[in-house]
């Protein structure tokens, strides 16, 4: 997946002549208010200190990524197309650029983060989509903890047709909004398993999980959706399933 990634900004790079541009990418990692504003809802994992938005510039079209491993850079675009994408922070670095260059291309777009009341605006649209297409009692399973979204269904939906997995270790086993989370190291197959409809956080692409969810989607033939802003590029790229409702 990741070959495949590379291998298209590396074209797209040197059939625009970008390669060896003087214009600087400068990936920084957004504060809470500069990525998300002002939220009633205080559980998101952006304002528990858990995860970072970082954000490329490209010639001024922004690109982000959600991470858990933030780190900066500053140089030209070549540098970044020699990462070895093996760790969070590379492909965090990667992914925001990949996003940032496809929108300075008009290829991509809904690139920037909602903020303030929009995410849960996001959340009531998502649930209404997966309702229009599935109907509302079907199974969904939920791939990252995002309160807006389990909040939103669990409004509509029986918590028993509603199955959650997270990595963070502070989530795992709790009860949120109805839901035990289940830890997603262990439990991403079985919801899989009893699913009907899958709903993935963009980030399974920068913490290499994504992978795994596509194989699982396709053994037991559930239909994946991924949401958010960080899965922008790649999602155009492998032809995914977006819900990103009020990004820009």
């Amino acid at each position: 997946m990741y070959d495949k990634l590379k291998k298209t900004l590396i074209d797209l790079v040197g059939e625009n002549g970008l390669l060896e541009s003087e214009v600087n990418i400068t990936a920084k990692i957004l504060t809470p208010k500069e990525a998300i504003g002002e939220t009633e809802r205080k559980d998101f994992p952006l304002l528990q200190g858990k995860e970072f938005l970082m954000q490329a510039d490209f010639k001024n079209a922004l690109g982000q990524a959600f991470t858990d491993a933030p780190s900066n850079f500053k140089g030209k675009l070549k540098k970044i197309l020699e990462l070895k994408l093996t760790d969070n922070s590379d492909r965090a670095l990667f992914i925001a650029t990949l996003n940032a260059v496809m929108r300075y291309l008009g290829t991509v777009e809904k690139t920037i983060h909602c903020k303030n009341e929009e995410p849960e605006l996001c959340a009531r649209e998502i649930v209404r989509t997966i309702i229009d297409k599935y109907g509302a009692d079907i199974k969904i399973g939920i791939v990252g903890f995002q309160p807006a979204i389990i909040d939103h269904f669990s409004e509509r939906f029986p918590d028993q047709n509603i199955k959650v997995t997270d990595l963070d270790k502070n989530n795992i086993n709790k009860e949120k909004y109805g839901i035990i989370i289940w830890d997603g190291r262990k439990m991403t197959e079985r919801l899989f398993k009893t699913c009907d409809v899958v709903l993935a956080t963009g980030s399974t692409v920068v913490n290499d999980s994504l992978s795994q969810l596509i194989c699982l989607s396709d053994k037991y033939r559930r239909p994946l959706y991924l949401y958010g802003t960080t899965i922008a590029g790649a999602g155009k790229i492998l032809d995914f399933k977006r819900l990103c409702f009020k990004s820009t």
